[in-house]
């Protein structure tokens, strides 16, 4: 398995997709309850490589990503060769994690207590997995409208 199984949820959001996967090997719906009951381990095995293929498409998708914290934010643009990554800390006690303190980030950004770094590097091995190890790590997929701000600012 390349990723992470789907949660029960997400399973439960995609059922018809993966009603259409089965299809495309014979499995309908009386043939997948058999499975499930008599060969579990088979029914494991197709609901991991249901679940590589929904996460390979939504992670070649994904162009942005962002981490935050109380103090800091790590944005970043996932391109198809190389990874860019924009790190900001507060050197202040302020919670980002709050309405109230990531809305003075986005009017403060220039402000003394804000550090701004920004770095490129190639992806160390494929690029989706790396993706996938961010958000498995806290971070989400975005439209990338915080980091392209912050990069328009350093740039």
């Amino acid at each position: 398995m390349k990723y992470r199984q789907l949660t029960k949820e997400q399973f439960e959001s995609l059922h018809e997709d993966f009603a259409r996967f089965l299809a495309t090997q014979s499995i309908d719906a009386k043939e997948w309850k058999k499975i499930k009951e008599e060969k579990p381990q088979v029914a494991e095995d197709e609901m991991n490589v249901f679940s590589d293929v929904v996460w390979d498409d939504v992670l070649t998708k994904t162009s942005y990503v962002e981490h935050f914290s109380k103090t800091s934010v790590n944005l970043f643009k996932c391109d198809k060769k190389e990874i860019h990554r924009i790190a900001i800390k507060i050197t202040w006690d302020i919670n980002l994690l709050e309405q109230k303190g990531f809305e003075w980030l986005m009017q403060n950004p220039m402000d003394n207590s804000v550090e701004i770094f920004k770095g490129t590097k190639p992806y160390n091995s494929e690029r989706n997995p790396e993706i996938f190890d961010l958000i498995e790590k806290g971070s989400s997929i975005s439209k990338g409208e915080i980091f392209e701000y912050f990069n328009d600012l350093v740039s």
